[in-house]
């Protein structure tokens, strides 16, 4: 599967990046009940740090917010689904189990404080470019509302957009049928290319333990702007 970072991104956000991991032959079942564990604690610290810091406060959302004004986009209104699930967190309402893919999907996003997507690469056609936005890229999203785009990122093949940092759209979601998953992890801009590449290391490794299968792994910039995986 080729990848492309567009240009659309990175010549408004220079260090714009994002790290990419291809994941095959996986099994996608109900999550260990030690991962489920370690999730649910891992909110209920969040909420109580939260009674005394805001979300916003928090580095990786205050980064990403910065970006969605560097690109045009509203935040306050627009809120990326890291910010999104943490300000559920700080009101108590946390994430419910839903598959060993999905979970660790969330975990990542809590835990490196940055948006996550996971993809069923089964349900995409062709090539993938991450790109910029614009007033009519718009799919069904997960959350059953048609979503516009406009001056957000977002991953596109051939058939159209199936994602983004905001919500991902239904026809590219992960089910128990998946057996390849494509990851794109919106990676902080101040992080450095090495930073990215551990902390992919990390997940990749925690995500085959959990759900089998092997992986590769690629992080994309301005100067590294495409790769196969």
């Amino acid at each position: 599967m080729h990848i492309q970072l567009d240009a659309s991104l990175t010549s408004i956000v220079p260090q714009f990046k994002i790290g990419i991991i291809h994941y095959t032959k996986i099994t996608v079942s109900e999550s260990p009940q030690m991962i489920q564990g370690r999730t649910r604690l891992y909110q209920e610290s969040l909420a109580i740090d939260f009674a005394d810091s805001p979300v916003t406060a928090r580095p990786g959302v205050a980064e990403w917010r910065d970006v969605w004004k560097q690109l045009g986009a509203n935040p306050s209104r627009y809120r990326h689904s890291t910010e999104a699930m943490l300000r559920r967190i700080a009101k108590m309402d946390y994430l419910p189990p839903v598959n060993g893919v999905v979970d660790l999907n969330n975990f990542f996003s809590l835990q490196y404080d940055i948006p996550v997507g996971s993809y069923d690469t089964h349900a995409l056609r062709g090539d993938v470019t991450v790109t910029l936005g614009h007033t009519e890229t718009t799919y069904e999203a997960l959350n059953g509302r048609l979503t516009t785009l406009d001056r957000i990122p977002c991953s596109i093949d051939a058939e159209g957009p199936f994602g983004s940092p905001y919500v991902d759209s239904v026809r590219s979601a992960v089910t128990e049928q998946t057996t390849d998953v494509l990851q794109i992890f919106y990676l902080r801009p101040s992080m450095t290319v090495d930073e990215a590449k551990r902390l992919l290391d990390a997940a990749g490794k925690m995500f085959t333990q959990i759900n089998g299968g092997e992986y590769e792994k690629t992080v994309l910039h301005a100067e590294f702007s495409s790769a196969t995986v």
